[in-house]
């Protein structure tokens, strides 16, 4: 062997003494772990967390339908269904004005999810690519709006529908549920328009499109996920809203469905029965509307919350 072999065996270092060196005490507590991992204890309580929270959603739609299946003898016992009956549903169906709230809320549902979709959407893609006289205070009006309560606005509402000979019409609701929806509406079909290149546009109008076309053929179908926002915070808000239903509209046959639920319990009567048959029913609806929506939901949540 020569020296240059000799040099390079004694100089070259072992693997097995060059090995990091565990930090003092990590026998004694066994493995390090990384940052932003959970130890044992803190995923137990995570979990619990969760199933506890879940557990508390799931309770109450659960023990709706449990409820309408009981005789009203049982209503407000703490047992499960001991005698499966369908009284409930028949009284609803058959013997109340409840397919005539049905009807009127299906009129109103359609009508405010249709126009508060057209308008929230041209209005949010006008704002978002034109620059006009009167913008920013459109803007800052259609913000101002969201912070007032509904309670608040009842009064003056109903007095101008009164004027306007629009009490107990279903024209008179939607109105007022577009005035509730089209503001926050627009606001976020604004912001989701913003994420869409200005370069679509562009290219539209090379190709002769005009503004209204460009919007139509062009931006809309991007927009899907945030029409699906729009069409769903609509719905919800026409279909699930008490307050205006019922200062507006009188008497059992003008009733939607909102209002029509008050007349099972109210300081006359208390048919707890009925109520939660009713709200079984009306909530059929919104799941399938829900489930056809979701996929779109999340996406145009967060498309319309950045600004690209």
């Amino acid at each position: 062997m020569n020296t240059t072999e000799t040099t390079t065996a004694t100089t070259t270092p072992d693997p097995a003494t060059t090995a990091p060196v565990p930090p003092a005490g990590a026998g004694r507590r066994g493995r390090v772990r990384g940052r932003g991992e959970r130890g044992p204890l803190a995923s137990v309580a995570l979990h619990a967390g969760l199933l506890t929270a879940a557990l508390a959603a799931v309770f109450p739609p659960f023990w709706l339908l449990v409820t309408s299946f009981k005789p009203k003898t049982e209503t407000f016992t703490t047992s499960l269904v001991q005698n499966f009956t369908l009284e409930n549903y028949t009284h609803v169906l058959g013997e109340t004005y409840f397919l005539t709230w049905f009807w009127n809320s299906v009129v109103v549902v359609v009508m405010t999810t249709l126009l508060g979709v057209f308008i929230s959407a041209t209005t949010g893609y006008a704002v978002s690519r034109f620059r006009f006289p009167g913008m920013r205070p459109l803007m800052w009006t259609l913000l101002i709006t969201q912070m007032f309560p509904m309670a608040i606005l009842i009064v003056p509402l109903y007095n101008l529908m009164a004027q306007l000979g629009l009490l107990n019409q279903p024209v008179g609701l939607i109105i007022t549920y577009l005035t509730i929806a089209v503001p926050f509406c627009a606001w976020m079909m604004k912001g989701f328009f913003d994420t869409i290149p200005v370069s679509i546009d562009e290219s539209g109008r090379v190709d002769g499109l005009n503004p209204f076309g460009t919007f139509w053929r062009l931006i809309l179908p991007l927009a899907k996920p945030g029409l699906a926002v729009t069409g769903f915070y609509s719905f919800v808000t026409a279909w699930a809203e008490v307050a205006y239903a019922s200062a507006f509209m009188t008497g059992e046959e003008n009733l939607t469905l909102a209002g029509g639920l008050q007349t099972f319990v109210n300081q006359y009567v208390g048919d707890w029965g009925s109520m939660t048959a009713a709200a079984v029913i009306i909530a059929v609806p919104a799941a399938i509307v829900f489930g056809i929506a979701q996929r779109h939901l999340v996406a145009g949540l967060t498309s319309g919350a950045v600004k690209s």
